[in-house]
């Protein structure tokens, strides 16, 4: 395994992160615990989970990936060896998550709940890494991830400044120890910092935000914000949700599989991302590579990549992904890639 520093935290990270959030859905506790005894086997020191966990988010499974991975944690009494990241949801429509049936929010209250509703369902007393899922503002993601549209509750987003004092009590606390965003813009990368800086607030360690070859919008402005401000990505479907494996060309449904199951690769089914696709493959054929090992290793190849977060629901897929570790791309490979992203662009953003 290889390891690079999270952010300035001085922390070491695998290169290699395990995703979570398939345990309580597609993933029983027992393969949970079978896919983390094999990650940690292998070096991977990184486990990302969230409240919101498993997907797609249900009330009736809410937590449940933080339960199995803190019943893991009670058996094997390793909780010291893995660097544990979480998030709390952003503003949403989604009224399950607090206790009293209210639309979640970034606000003091609600956070509070979230982070000790997630520490006691890890069964821990810290998290390493406590992250913001989303932005409590209209920010240029989800629905609307090529433009910034502003919404009716723009004007009304939770000031950061309030948010990274919330954040503070709970370090002060001792409930968390570094704080990261996730599906954030270079916009509020920079504003945090500002906030942080201004009034000796907590620093963002990380991004956590999809980075594939079928989606590459890091590579421009948030590139350069967190190579200059050392603020580590934490890159997300690396897979693409799996449609760089090519599963799911042409519209193919293979049983047991994710859009299969659940209907949610809309983000992957865009203008172009099969033709995309159609063209990556036939890179890894040609070099006689994996394609899932060429989409991880060029993730891995990215100078502000942190941890590279894989996810698997069985453990050949989970074998291989990790296996892309030992994977370095070659020029040629690289170019012929770059030469696809010219042509094909950003066609699932």
């Amino acid at each position: 395994m290889q390891y690079r520093k999270l952010g300035r935290t001085g922390i070491d990270i695998s290169l290699i992160g395990l995703g979570t959030m398939t345990y309580g859905q597609q993933n029983s506790e027992a393969e949970g615990f079978e896919q983390m005894d094999y990650a940690l086997e292998r070096g991977i020191n990184v486990f990302d989970t969230s409240e919101l966990y498993s997907i797609p988010p249900l009330p009736e499974t809410q937590g449940s990936t933080e339960r199995i991975i803190g019943a893991w944690f009670k058996e094997r009494g390793n909780r010291d060896k893995v660097i544990l990241a979480t998030k709390a949801v952003g503003r949403s429509v989604m009224t399950w998550f607090r206790a009293d049936g209210s639309p979640a929010r970034i606000t003091r209250a609600q956070l509070t709940e979230a982070i000790d509703g997630s520490l006691q369902r890890l069964q821990t007393d810290y998290i390493d890494l406590y992250q913001l899922h989303w932005p409590d503002r209209a920010a240029p993601f989800g629905a609307n991830p090529t433009r910034y549209i502003p919404a009716e509750f723009d004007g009304d987003g939770a000031p950061m400044h309030e948010t990274l004092a919330i954040l503070q009590d709970f370090v002060t606390a001792g409930k968390i120890r570094h704080i990261g965003v996730s599906n954030e813009s270079a916009w509020g990368v920079m504003r945090f910092i500002g906030e942080s800086n201004t009034r000796k607030l907590p620093r963002i360690a990380s991004i956590q935000n999809a980075y594939n070859l079928l989606n590459r919008t890091f590579d421009t402005a948030l590139a350069e914000v967190c190579q200059r401000e050392r603020v580590s990505l934490i890159a997300y479907s690396p897979l693409a949700q799996g449609f760089l494996t090519g599963k799911y060309l042409d519209g193919a449904r293979p049983p047991g599989a994710r859009s299969t199951l659940f209907d949610r690769g809309q983000r992957y089914e865009r203008p172009g991302a099969n033709d995309a696709v159609r063209d990556y493959l036939a890179i890894a054929a040609q070099f006689g590579l994996d394609p899932s090992q060429m989409a991880i290793a060029f993730v891995n190849a990215q100078p502000f990549v942190a941890t590279n977060l894989i996810g698997a629901t069985t453990m050949a897929q989970l074998k291989t992904n990790i296996a892309a570790i030992d994977l370095t791309l070659p020029p040629e490979v690289l170019t012929a890639l770059d030469a696809v992203h010219q042509l094909r662009g950003n066609p699932a953003p």
